[in-house]
């Protein structure tokens, strides 16, 4: 299994039509539905696929053909995370209507290769299965807390601040986070 980091996207044409799939984290995936929604409102479609592991290691995939036809454009973007094994992995696909309709076996063609085409932009990492998990800190620690987290590749999900310290939430492998815990020892404390 692999998944991204990162959004990539790309964009193709077919008869006049735009279609501009972005494949991204999953953990990206509301907001930039909600992001593109607002930079694009000229768009018609806003089609989308999900795949991602839950806490029982079960796969969970969801389309979404958004007004498109009924399993055109939702199944052939998931089909491109599943035949790619992507893992915590999401694309939408926005399209602009050129004014030629493109027919299912046109449609399902064009989701697919808009899909395959933001896949074959990016930059593919091993899959790790990741863990989110809640400290606290003094405000003197905060800053160790942001460096030691660059240097063990943990994600600071969110940061609040509160009457005792800074609440952080952060994401990683088990042995990162571990290592994480380690070096930082007394100076946090999980939640």
């Amino acid at each position: 299994m692999v998944t991204v980091n990162a959004i990539f996207s790309d964009t193709i044409e077919i008869k006049g039509s735009k279609f501009i799939a972005f494949l991204m984290p999953i953990t990206f995936y509301e907001g930039e539905m909600k992001r593109f929604r607002s930079l694009h409102p000229k768009a018609v479609h806003f089609v989308s696929a999900t795949r991602s592991l839950n806490e029982y290691d079960q796969i969970v995939e969801y389309s979404g053909d958004d007004g498109e036809p009924k399993g055109t454009s939702g199944k052939p973007t998931l089909s491109v995370l599943q035949g790619h094994d992507l893992m915590n992995a999401a694309v939408i696909t926005v399209r602009y209507f050129g004014g030629t309709k493109l027919g299912p076996g046109g449609l399902v063609r064009a989701y697919a290769e808009a899909a395959n085409a933001a896949y074959a932009q990016a930059e593919l990492v091993p899959y790790q299965k990741l863990f989110i998990q809640k400290i606290e800190c003094n405000y003197s620690n905060v800053s160790m807390v942001e460096y030691e987290s660059t240097q063990k590749n943990i994600r600071i999900l969110s940061k609040e601040f509160g009457e005792r310290g800074a609440i952080f939430e952060i994401e990683g492998t088990g042995e990162k986070l571990e290592e994480f815990f380690t070096v930082l020892g007394r100076s946090i404390q999980k939640l």
